[in-house]
């Protein structure tokens, strides 16, 4: 029941019922997702309980004890008429009034809820709504206003024109699981700005409808201030359930600590493709031994064509031993080594793990051709190839152990695809960068790929000058390496062209 005051606004009376539900929306304002650091696809909820009910506001006790309870203004909006398999256009029509709401949160036990949210969401008094109703009828749902302050000051100013999902399409996607009744409740979303608040402060959270149809400045439709006093609580918790656990990670999202920017990945260029086919596998090793990756070789693989070279980033498959109860579950239909080799891009290099074992064949002639096909830079596995002729006639390089005429299940289950594999005794990631030539196969970390490459250009620079001067009748002694003396013939003669 609802009454009006003279300026006709509705009013939340003593008997308002409680909402059957309370759903509330995890994320849903662009700016809220920016600080977090992620942006859902599709809106994902939680329940609140009726009795975490706060009608009017008043006090919200931080239990004795925790240090992470946080505050988050939101729009609420209340069902006015049933819905169920409703369409997201129709999906506002069924919400018969809109309020303020402050979805209050405890961090401390977030851990404890494993994201069912029941206990650090769910305390008495953690869902004060109010203390006034806007009708529906009389606002646009995307011209609404929320604001929060925190002893007096403003620290939320959102408009719900900003939303990731709108009311109707979240009371049409809820419609398709369960039905919504007349005064079940939906809390939103809340913008940037949530925080944590503690015992004495004062937060105040605000819903308005500034540019309402016909509504002047001072006849502004507004839900009025939703007042909340943070107290101290007196009660600890027992030992016989989940107690209190913050870390740094709850505490930065508690105090909505932005989001450290993500490095930029890692993207193989053809200007490095360029720079790789002048610089050779040993050169490369050098240079990686200098800094300490001295496991970085495929051992026993070798190219199916002489004069192969290649480079690309990893797209992994790893094999495990052969179990005849895990290759029925595993080895049969779309299984993980015909989903590497579909999968497969334009310049990647399909890397095997193999465990070694060259006693069956890992890549046929079928599924070498699918990875020449999808423009795959080359195939490495530690373990053998069949159909090795017809492999070799496709013209996609493939560096194994060598033939053989087995299939796969004599000795492999067909087991995971794009994780860590161990490939002839090196560690590889997805997007590591692979190089090969006639000495073998190596594996480049990406963070490394620019320095790694920049000294093997200059070491093969000097390298070839020094070969110039074998060629031309020098002895090796001291030449190679290059002493003081011919290091320096070596810069003076190299100034010019540097650069």
């Amino acid at each position: 029941m609802t009454a009006s005051t003279d300026s006709g606004v509705p009013v939340v009376t003593d008997d308002q019922p409680k909402p059957g539900k309370i759903i509330a929306v995890h994320l849903n304002y662009p700016s809220r997702a920016a600080q977090r650091g992620r942006t859902p696809h599709q809106p994902s909820y939680f329940l609140k309980p009726g009795s975490s009910l706060a009608a009017t506001g008043g006090t919200i006790e931080r239990p004795l004890g925790t240090e992470l309870l946080a505050f988050e203004g939101e729009v609420a909006i209340r069902i006015g008429t049933a819905a169920r398999w409703v369409s997201p256009a129709d999906g506002w029509s069924h919400v018969d009034a809109v309020t303020a709401a402050n979805d209050f949160g405890l961090y401390d036990l977030r851990a404890a809820d494993k994201g069912s949210n029941l206990r650090n969401k769910g305390g008495d008094g953690y869902t004060p709504l109010g203390p006034r109703w806007i009708p529906a009828s009389a606002v646009d749902p995307a011209g609404l206003r929320v604001r929060t302050w925190v002893d007096g000051e403003l620290v939320q100013d959102d408009s719900t024109g900003t939303l990731l999902f709108d009311f109707g399409r979240l009371v049409a996607d809820l419609s398709q699981h369960l039905t919504l009744e007349p005064g079940d409740v939906i809390l939103t979303g809340t913008p940037a700005g949530s925080s944590v608040v503690g015992p004495g402060q004062v937060v105040e959270v605000e819903v308005d409808a500034p540019e309402a149809p016909g509504a002047s400045a001072s006849e502004t439709l507004s839900s009025g201030r939703l007042v909340t006093t943070v107290t101290a609580g007196t009660h600890a918790f027992g030992d016989f359930g989940s107690t209190p656990a913050v870390d740094e990670t709850q505490r930065a999202e508690a105090w909505a600590t932005p989001a450290p920017e993500p490095e930029p990945a890692f993207v193989l260029t053809d200007a490095h493709r360029e720079r790789f086919a002048g610089v050779a596998v040993a050169t490369l090793s050098a240079a990686l031994r200098k800094r300490g990756y001295t496991d970085v070789f495929v051992e026993g693989v070798h190219g199916n064509h002489p004069g192969d070279r290649f480079v690309g980033t990893a797209r992994t498959l790893r094999l495990i031993p052969f179990r005849p109860d895990l290759f029925a579950s595993h080895g049969g239909g779309f299984n993980a080594q015909k989903r590497a080799f579909d999968a497969v891009g334009p310049g990647e290099v399909i890397v095997v793990e193999a465990r070694g074992e060259r006693g069956t064949g890992t890549v046929g002639d079928v599924l070498a051709l699918r990875a020449h096909v999808r423009g795959a830079a080359a195939i490495v596995t530690d373990g053998g190839v069949r159909d090795a002729d017809a492999v070799a006639e496709i013209g996609i390089p493939v560096f194994s152990q060598g033939p053989h005429p087995s299939v796969l299940g004599r000795k492999h289950v067909p087991w995971e695809t794009d994780v860590t594999v161990a490939c002839g005794g090196a560690s590889v990631q997805p997007g590591d960068v692979v190089v090969g030539d006639g000495d073998g196969v190596l594996v480049i970390p990406p963070a490394l790929v620019e320095e790694v490459l920049a000294e093997s250009e200059a070491q093969e620079a000097a390298d070839a000058w020094v070969a110039r001067q074998v060629a031309a009748g020098a002895p090796v002694d001291g030449l190679f390496p290059m002493n003081a003396e011919w290091r320096a013939r070596y810069e003076r003669e190299t100034a010019g062209s540097a650069g």
